[in-house]
């Protein structure tokens, strides 16, 4: 998880589900889902296998909890933006949101994208693509210019993009959050300001 993990990495650490987890989640990233054993896992938590199985008794449990809990945020994002009106503001508030839950569950991220095998066997990836199809409701307008339908499913991708694409790209990792979440914010103003204009 490197360095700019460290932040949440300690507020994390207290809690034996939550470093069960992380140190998983690190695991599975460095050296594949299939090679990594609950034994390893154990052993590096310097725990007994035991004490591990008190909280997961397979791995499949353990990815499967730090996922439920990694995109919990986006879930409660969805209902939240269902409760709002379908106002700009309301659309750039879920951007800003979205970016932030993004950025904190970005090592579950890196490895869903490493791991797709596993994502599909575990059935991941279809319960991640329903809350992208939640989000995507709360953001467009079903009856705007198709143009317009394409911006707000771009300024999705602008900010998923951004967390895989833009890490290999000088610069400062805040500076280019910053630079994404301002240009998937220009797509949805702009489609939105579409949807305004007489048909």
């Amino acid at each position: 998880m490197g360095v700019t993990m460290d932040g949440t990495k300690q507020q994390r650490r207290g809690n034996t589900r939550q470093r069960i987890q992380d140190v998983a989640l690190e695991l599975f990233a460095e050296q594949g889902y299939e090679k990594t054993s609950l034994r390893e896992i154990a052993e590096h938590l310097d725990v007994t296998k035991a004490a591990l199985y008190y909280h997961f008794k397979t791995k499949e449990e353990i990815l499967v909890s730090v996922f439920e809990d990694l995109t919990r945020p986006i879930g409660d994002l969805i209902e939240w933006g269902k409760g709002q009106p379908h106002t700009l503001e309301t659309k750039q508030e879920i951007l800003r949101r979205y970016s932030k839950a993004l950025t904190d569950a970005e090592p579950l991220f890196r490895f869903m994208q490493e791991n797709q095998a596993t994502v599909r066997e575990l059935r991941i990836g279809d319960t991640f693509k329903d809350r992208m199809r939640g989000l995507r409701d709360i953001l467009m307008d079903p009856d705007a210019p198709l143009t317009d339908q394409v911006r707000c499913v771009s300024a999705m991708f602008t900010l998923h993009a951004g967390m895989f694409v833009m890490q290999d790209i000088e610069g400062d990792l805040q500076k280019k959050q910053e630079a994404v979440l301002e240009v998937a914010l220009d797509l949805v103003t702009q489609a939105h300001q579409g949807s305004d204009r007489p048909a």
